[in-house]
């Protein structure tokens, strides 16, 4: 039987690591002189750089939550708003996410753009959005999304994809025009208290400036790759 890499599970091969993926980064530097006094600043900053670049998706953010049996749990979300008070992206309040960011707020955020050899880390507290502002950023999904919203029950087990596929033709004769936003559907604003920016450098010898966030304001600091 084969195992990873393709070798015999019986075997131990030393020889076997995946550095045939290796690159060495080069393109840019990143120094406490040329941060920003805000990191949500240097966010935007580096964010735009990222949008101008062409990257696809851009706003992808790797999202942790700790489970209530204390298992780390990890997906992708899309970015869809940032301003001065942190960075929002939309669920269904009964996911897997929802549920574990009501047990434990602490959550992290993580954002990579290799091409650009940058990637930014967050940790923050998160807290459902006014339900305004989530009236109003579903109001600008595709129709077929906001069906979506309503028919599926994000996260729970189910039979196969043909229930999802008749749940999708009900909810849309249901609401032949306007889609209303489902009550358990909305916002969450992460707010941070620690935002790390990682800039790629040769020899692994990585640029590493980090903001804290203290009654006094963000300490800027820089630790070892």
């Amino acid at each position: 039987m084969m195992g990873l890499f393709g070798l015999s599970k019986n075997a131990v091969d030393y020889n076997a690591f995946l550095n045939d993926t290796r690159r060495d980064y080069h393109q840019s530097s990143f120094s406490e002189a040329t941060a920003m006094a805000s990191p949500m600043d240097q966010f935007e900053d580096w964010f735009a750089l990222a949008k101008a670049s062409n990257l696809p998706d851009p706003n992808a953010m790797h999202l942790t939550t700790v489970s209530v049996d204390g298992w780390p749990k990890n997906r992708v979300v899309l970015l869809k708003c940032v301003d001065a008070n942190g960075f929002v992206f939309f669920t269904n309040y009964r996911s897997q996410k929802a549920r574990d960011m009501a047990h434990n707020p602490q959550v992290g955020l993580t954002f990579f753009w290799p091409t650009l050899e940058k990637q930014i880390r967050i940790e923050g507290l998160a807290q459902p959005v006014e339900a305004s502002m989530s009236d109003a950023y579903f109001a600008t999904r595709p129709r077929d999304a906001q069906l979506t919203a309503w028919a599926s029950q994000q996260s729970e087990p189910i039979a196969g994809r043909d229930p999802l596929d008749a749940a999708f033709v009900r909810v849309s004769r249901q609401f032949p025009d306007t889609v209303p936003r489902p009550d358990d559907w909305g916002g969450y604003c992460v707010r941070p208290q620690y935002m790390e920016f990682w800039q790629g450098r040769p020899n692994r010898f990585h640029d590493r400036i980090c903001y804290a966030h203290t009654p006094n304001g963000w300490v800027i600091s820089r630790i070892c790759p």
